[in-house]
């Protein structure tokens, strides 16, 4: 009778400490708008994310993620987080640099060599650094995700050099830096809607498109091309931001869950993307294209002749920035 006595005592002691560790979090729904679907690698890393919070939170702190566009675009959905109408959204940095022009950054052309250091930049000093101005525009940066790098396919010639790009009909996003870095190696650079790009290659109206290895394998465009080219050309992060209208209203251990979960959710993301395009790149050389990479020699030749893009947009982006990710990135090849 007194060991069960002893038992229920310490049960009962267990549960007291442990309910002021809970004490600190109150109910709370998150809603998460994303552009992307729920298969994407993103849908991982929430998962991995909800784990987490469940954990520290004992289930207070819950996640809803809106895909494909539920709650308007990346754009849009931003807005609501600095009007403090919308707690979170995962979107791509290239959206947002009508908000903060130093986001253009992440668009300048051959900046990484690959994803190992672009995650040293991002989650080192430099990252900080425009999480802090991300938060001067009332957005939380609870981290730096995987969009990934855009490589080329076409279907005129394999691309070993900058000089075959050379009269090239490449689609680009319309976006200023993408436009001027193809033409700037000789191409056609030539703006369009994502849904018109596989007819446009199929009636050969276009001769080549760029995006990531995911991206090429799940709209099979590998039907309508012979060439993919490992470019690296452009990787822009996911940013999962939070609104700081809101965020400003938690708790300072609601506030430390979130960041210490992001991360978790973060790299189970990066994981998750950089195991997909292992298999979509299989996949893209089963279909018959032939694929090459470009050498380390050829990456410095072409970020070299890069430059002047760099220069064109440095006051727009901000000479600090770029200047600033250029130090960095010298450092870590030394």
């Amino acid at each position: 009778m007194r060991k069960m006595l002893l038992a229920t005592t310490a049960i009962a002691f267990g549960l007291s400490a442990a309910a002021p560790a809970f004490a600190e979090f109150n109910d709370r729904n998150i809603r998460v708008s994303n552009g992307i679907n729920e298969d994407h690698p993103v849908g991982n890393g929430i998962k991995a994310m909800q784990a987490c919070l469940d954990e520290k939170s004992g289930g207070k702190l819950k996640l809803t993620a809106f895909w494909g566009g539920a709650l308007g675009g990346d754009l849009q959905a931003t807005q609501a987080l600095r009007s403090g109408v919308q707690e979170a959204v995962v979107t791509s940095s290239s959206p947002l640099v009508g908000i903060i022009p130093a986001l253009g950054v992440f668009d300048l052309p051959f900046l990484f060599a690959s994803p190992e250091e672009a995650y040293q930049v991002l989650d080192g000093e430099f990252g900080d650094m425009m999480s802090q101005k991300l938060e001067e525009a009332g957005l939380v940066n609870l981290g730096y995700w995987e969009n990934g790098f855009r490589n080329l396919s076409n279907s005129v010639r394999p691309v070993t050099k900058w000089e075959d790009f050379e009269g090239m009909k490449v689609r680009v996003m319309q976006n200023d830096i993408f436009l001027d870095t193809f033409q700037n190696l000789g191409a056609n650079a030539t703006p369009m809607a994502f849904g018109e790009v596989f007819s446009a290659l199929e009636t050969n109206a276009i001769d080549a498109q760029e995006n990531p290895y995911v991206t090429i394998d799940t709209s099979k465009f590998y039907e309508v091309q012979k060439y993919v080219t490992e470019t690296n050309h452009a990787y822009t992060p996911f940013l999962f931001l939070f609104s700081k209208a809101i965020f400003d209203t938690y708790t300072p251990e609601e506030q430390a869950a979130l960041r210490e979960c992001a991360t978790v959710g973060r790299d189970e993301e990066r994981k998750v993307i950089q195991d997909l395009n292992k298999k979509s790149l299989e996949k893209i050389k089963e279909a018959g294209l032939e694929v090459n990479v470009l050498s380390e020699e050829e990456q410095a030749r072409i970020r070299e002749k890069s430059m002047v893009v760099y220069e064109k947009h440095k006051a727009t982006i901000g000479a600090d920035v770029v200047d600033g990710i250029l130090a960095k990135l010298e450092e870590i090849r030394k």
